[in-house]
């Protein structure tokens, strides 16, 4: 596939996809590109102020576009915001892609998120949200990664290391 990203990102809030992505992209001379920030700089706006209005659904097709352009375009290291792979259509783009599932843990989740948080899913008893998101969607993530690299207890350079060798 020419063109296609070097590394696809995916996982839960406080995984480190952005701290993952910028050293992947740093060590292998690519660019870094993460959708969140492609919506946010599209929007001129927050995603937790998308999220408020117009809403969540705006939000994901929103993403979804996002996910799509980033996929057909970016040939670096790409990071997805945590909902992106709930939807079926972008699981199938991903199809064929180098994805990885930075898969962490609740105890450390909560630590990396923090409980001043800006993410709109996480809002209330932070860490009862990151429960409920790690058990809805650590299955989705895992049945679209080819590599799945725990995070818990571990360096971001630890971790990119690892990815660096899975993916080699």
């Amino acid at each position: 596939m020419t063109g296609a990203p070097r590394a696809v990102l995916v996982g839960a809030p406080g995984a480190g996809k952005s701290t993952v992505a910028g050293l992947l992209a740093r060590e292998w001379g690519v660019a870094a590109r993460d959708t969140d920030a492609d919506i946010v700089a599209a929007e001129g706006r927050e995603i937790a102020d998308i999220f408020l209005d117009p809403g969540e659904a705006h939000f994901r097709s929103l993403e979804k576009a996002a996910v799509a352009a980033a996929l057909a375009e970016h040939d670096g290291v790409l990071s997805l915001g945590g909902g992106a792979v709930l939807d079926p259509d972008t699981r199938a783009l991903l199809a064929g892609h180098r994805v990885v599932f930075l898969r962490v843990g609740l105890a450390d989740a909560v630590k990396r998120v923090g409980l001043g948080t800006g993410r709109p899913l996480l809002l209330g008893n932070v860490r009862s949200r990151i429960k409920a998101l790690l058990d809805e969607r650590a299955p989705v993530y895992a049945s679209v990664a080819m590599l799945v690299v725990d995070t818990d207890g571990r360096t971001p350079e630890d971790v990119a290391r690892e990815i660096r060798e899975g993916l080699a």
